[in-house]
């Protein structure tokens, strides 16, 4: 009986599909954009493998991940919202 109550409790999300790959990309563009920023000591640890546009300088890869995760975490929160709101 309490299985049966958590299925009827679980968020339903939306599938897979451009309009979530788009939320979750802005949201990661976001947070890169403030952890520019936001970050005081950038370049640090290891410098990333490729050419950045000169915006980025100093922007390594512990940033990059930083950022990437914080971005991750604003977009699931993003994704999960609009679809429970019906608008994805």
């Amino acid at each position: 009986m309490i299985y049966s109550t958590l299925l009827t409790t679980v968020a339903s999300t939306s599938p897979w599909s451009t309009s979530t790959a788009v939320v979750m990309i802005v949201c990661n563009l976001l947070a890169i954009a403030i952890g520019y920023y936001a970050i005081q000591k950038r370049g640090v640890g290891p410098s990333l493998p490729v050419e950045v546009p000169a915006m980025f300088t100093g922007f390594g890869i512990p940033e990059l991940l930083a950022t990437a995760s914080f971005g991750h975490i604003l977009g699931a929160g993003a994704i999960l919202g609009l679809s429970n709101a019906g608008l994805l």
